[in-house]
């Protein structure tokens, strides 16, 4: 009898050993499978004044030759650079350049004149001075239209204050979550982003021509307003007992 159970205790211990290290090798997942996380998003907004005016003006004409046509528009929107450069305040250079064909109206599909235009772009926060330098232009250019947003200055010093207050928001409920919970928490990741401005739409100033001698030099009238800028934050935080 004693010659048995030798065998039989010898395989109990060897069982007994790799079977007391699975409650070891269980316990990690088993922290991980209780981990609880929470995602949500925050926001924060802030009004940035419309310091930059941004004005877009062109020359439009057309010709039989394309190369007098040319030589025309370019003479205008030098002439109009010349000016600008007059305007310490106001940044000015020249847009886009396009050029086609005019054809006949018989069906034959002949070439019977060239249209040309080409624009000219000027910015500045001094709005009195763009404003006057618009009135100019106007002498002999057409305004396409003139758009208020926030300068770049002064569109990183708002955003970096609405980042700011998108934080302390996404801190203050992930607080607020966790103390209804009656957990503590930490953040385990959090992404943030602006998502831009919304300026005004442009607004197009035209006059008649017949206007046109008497009102180009009457400064345009520009009024800055506000754009809302906004700062969006998503992320996650794990609840701590």
């Amino acid at each position: 009898m004693s010659i048995r159970l030798w065998p039989c205790i010898a395989l109990s211990t060897a069982l007994a050993s790799p079977l007391a290290t699975f409650p070891a090798l269980a316990a990690a997942p088993q922290n991980s499978d209780t981990q609880q996380t929470i995602e949500f998003s925050a926001n924060a907004s802030q009004a940035a004044p419309n310091d930059l005016g941004v004005a877009t003006l062109y020359a439009e004409s057309n010709g039989k030759n394309a190369a007098a046509l040319s030589k025309e528009i370019n003479q205008r929107i030098g002439k109009a650079l010349d000016l600008a450069r007059g305007f310490a305040s106001v940044k000015a250079q020249s847009g886009g350049v396009s050029t086609w064909p005019v054809y006949t109206k018989n069906g034959q599909g002949r070439i019977d004149s060239w249209r040309m235009r080409s624009e000219i772009r000027i910015e500045s926060q001094d709005l009195g001075a763009l404003s006057e330098l618009i009135g100019k232009l106007q002498s002999d250019l057409a305004l396409s239209g003139v758009a208020m947003q926030p300068s770049p200055e002064t569109r990183r010093k708002i955003v970096d204050e609405a980042t700011v207050s998108a934080i302390q928001a996404f801190d203050q409920r992930a607080a607020l979550i966790a103390k209804t919970l009656g957990k503590r928490y930490r953040i385990v990741n959090m992404s943030i982003g602006d998502s831009g401005f919304h300026p005004p739409m442009k607004v197009r100033m035209q006059a008649a021509p017949a206007m046109m001698a008497d009102s180009a030099y009457a400064p345009a009238p520009l009024e800055g307003g506000e754009s809302e800028l906004a700062v969006n934050i998503s992320g996650r935080i794990e609840l701590l007992d």
